[in-house]
């Protein structure tokens, strides 16, 4: 039975990524050069642009329709968005964040004033990839969502600083949302029609902690999963119709470690029936993310990208479990309504996961044979 292996023509794909992939070494090497100062930024764009073709080049290769520059321009997945906005700062840390294993060494990042944007670099960035696509690819741009902002200033030992800058957290939501309202009316223009929102807010929202992480009670917390929502619809209303938005929901993901676990059940009522996108890639890749019933709740046509293929661990999944494991969402949401994915990207930030790019394009490859068999 064929259902749609080949007739989809917009994101999402069948077969699709997350898209983030693993740094090569030259570029590795080349960014360190450039932080210490032994390389010129034209240099180091240099080295970027090079390892970017290839990437797209392998993507083509390897039967991906949505193509991304694997984020090789920034050093993690949602913080240097944040620093191309006026009024936000950051320095190297000194503790990182708690992760399950390790701490994601990751810079510090803070309000320094009032938050606004002018011309983003990542539309730059975006233009380059654009130029790459072909008659079977469209380029793919992410972004962390407007809500992995808001969290980012608003979460216990951040939330003192940002009241010099704004008492009223609702005049911070509206600025970070003009300011995305912005940069997605400039990707628009620069020709990207497939826009994806990385959120890891909603995955700290299930863990069974929420309540101590962002330092409230469940009803603190349903008002926090309101202002989620209200911040990530409000920066997309009023996108143009034929720009596809999606939502990537994360638990974390530094060097093949985690930060939450939980089910989507808590955040169905928000996420899933009421935020305005066309799509979700949800991690599913093992028993932290619960079982698919929360699905019922995704209103109207929306797809579902199901991660079920881990980027954290190099060993390939058993094909047959998880084709049964998609037949078994499929009786909360349609069949024709789902796709399929590596459950994150292969290096949100560029120390990468565990795996080599061998061992990244295997999984790549299994996606594809999996989706081939199960969509036709």
């Amino acid at each position: 039975m064929n259902i749609g292996f080949t007739k989809r023509t917009k994101s999402p794909f069948r077969v699709d990524t997350v898209g983030s992939f693993l740094r090569p070494e030259k570029l590795k090497q080349a960014r360190a050069d450039f932080s210490a100062g032994k390389i010129s930024a034209d240099r180091l764009k240099e080295v970027e642009d090079e390892a970017i073709r290839d990437l797209v080049a392998k993507q083509k290769q390897a039967g991906l329709k949505a193509v991304t520059d694997g984020e090789f321009r920034r050093a993690t997945w949602h913080l240097d968005f944040m620093w191309g906005f006026h009024g936000v700062g950051h320095h190297p840390t000194k503790t990182g964040l708690p992760f399950h294993d390790e701490a994601a060494m990751i810079d510090d990042t803070y309000l320094t004033g009032k938050v606004s944007v002018d011309h983003h670099p990542f539309v730059e960035h975006f233009k380059f990839v654009k130029e790459l696509e072909d008659e079977n690819t469209v380029a793919k741009q992410t972004i962390p969502a407007p809500a992995q902002f808001l969290e980012q200033m608003i979460m216990p030992g951040l939330n003192e600083n940002t009241k010099k800058y704004y008492t009223d957290t609702e005049e911070l939501m509206e600025d970070i949302a003009k300011g995305y309202q912005k940069v997605i009316r400039d990707l628009y223009d620069a020709g990207c029609r497939n826009l994806q929102l990385d959120d890891c807010s909603w995955g700290m929202c299930v863990d069974p902690n929420a309540c101590k992480i962002f330092d409230t009670d469940e009803e603190g917390l349903r008002r926090i999963m309101e202002q989620l929502l209200t911040i990530n619809n409000l920066a997309i209303e009023g996108k143009p119709e034929d720009m596809v938005i999606s939502t990537h929901v994360c638990r974390g993901n530094f060097h093949s470690t985690w930060a939450s676990s939980g089910a989507y059940d808590r955040v169905a009522e928000y996420l899933f029936a009421r935020e305005n996108v066309s799509a979700y890639y949800l991690e599913y890749d093992d028993e932290r993310s619960g079982g698919f019933e929360p699905l019922r709740a995704v209103s109207d046509d929306k797809m579902v990208v199901l991660g079920l293929i881990t980027t954290k661990s190099p060993v390939l999944e058993d094909k047959q479990q998880v084709i049964g494991r998609i037949h078994q969402a499929a009786e909360y949401i349609p069949l024709d309504r789902l796709c399929l994915s590596p459950q994150c990207g292969f290096a949100s930030c560029e120390i990468g996961n565990k795996l080599t790019e061998k061992e990244q394009w295997e999984k790549i490859r299994l996606v594809r044979e999996i989706a081939e068999e199960v969509w036709g």
